[in-house]
């Protein structure tokens, strides 16, 4: 049975043609809290989706400010896991867990 805190840990895949291009070499990419860890990554990763991971790579961009009705505003910065699969494993993020 999986940990209810694996969900946590994973909040989102992240869909964009560079990420699309990564899912060739065995790569996903997933959106994380900023609080995350590359073992509670790993460790969420091979629960949920019943994979083994080689390695993960993580990084954070930095929220940008933009204008809401004329009123500086400012994003929230947000962490990305990347995620490297065995040979041979695949996720399908399209589908939902």
């Amino acid at each position: 049975m999986t940990d209810v805190r694996h969900y946590d840990v994973i909040t989102s895949p992240v869909i964009t043609e560079k990420s699309t291009l990564l899912s060739e070499s065995n790569q996903v990419v997933f959106n994380v809290p900023k609080t995350a860890s590359k073992p509670e990554i790993k460790a969420a990763v091979e629960a949920l989706f019943g994979v083994k991971v080689t390695a993960v790579n993580t990084l954070v961009r930095k929220g940008k400010v933009r204008r809401f009705r004329g009123r500086p505003g400012r994003q929230s910065d947000q962490k990305k896991a990347i995620v490297t699969l065995a040979d041979g494993q695949s996720i399908d993020v399209s589908t939902g867990l």
